[in-house]
């Protein structure tokens, strides 16, 4: 492997999961409206985007109630809990490996599919705008993982040759997403990322410290 002089991270899965937080929104949303949602019915929400979650809710449930003003709801519920709840936490070793690649004066990319909004409390929670250079957010751009456009935005944003850079991902998606933007992949498997294979990955790591001995 080259020397890398560019690190392009994913969020959700690679630096924090907000999956937790996420569910006690929508159950706080569930209870604010007196109904009991089974674990099934949920997952089966989850699956898209929170306005198309709520539409299927009113539907299922033969609700009046407007959805969009249903996923402002849940969305306030979810920002009041990011600023307080514990289940919000980095995953484990990401400060480290971002710290150590930060030391070697490699530039930090972030390349992530959630909102401005979002990325922005996380970094601000954690502390982790010193380190890197920029932040993307897919909500901003054309097109969507597995579409390469936001890892070769990033590569762009870091004045990198892809060649010297790598992607962190631990979504299909965004390995497909790396792959087709000609930038080498590496695959993070943890217990969130139980549904991925991260098989076209170009490295599977379940440790960050494995970098470490790569990079």
């Amino acid at each position: 492997m080259e020397t890398i002089s560019c690190v392009i991270f994913d969020m959700d899965g690679v630096i924090v999961n907000t999956e937790p937080l996420h569910k006690k929104a929508y159950f706080k949303t569930f209870k604010s409206l007196n109904l009991e949602v089974s674990d099934v019915l949920y997952h089966s929400l989850t699956g898209s985007s929170t306005i198309n979650a709520m539409q299927k809710l009113v539907q299922h449930y033969d609700l009046n109630e407007n959805p969009e003003l249903l996923v402002l709801k849940k969305r306030n519920f979810f920002n009041d809990l990011f600023k307080t709840d514990e289940d919000l936490k980095l995953i484990e070793g990401v400060e480290d490996i971002i710290k150590y690649f930060h030391e070697k004066g490699v530039t930090l990319v972030l390349a992530s599919s959630a909102s401005h909004s979002t990325i922005n409390q996380v970094f601000e929670r954690f502390n982790l705008d010193k380190y890197f250079i920029g932040k993307l957010s897919g909500a901003d751009l054309k097109k969507s993982k597995p579409h390469p456009e936001i890892f070769e935005k990033a590569a762009e944003l870091a004045n990198t040759p892809r060649n010297k850079c790598i992607v962190i991902e631990d979504s299909d998606n965004g390995v497909i997403a790396a792959n087709s933007a000609g930038i080498f992949c590496v695959g993070y498997r943890s217990e969130h990322s139980k549904m991925q294979t991260l098989k076209i990955a170009d490295l599977v790591i379940e440790d960050f410290e494995e970098l470490k001995e790569i990079f």
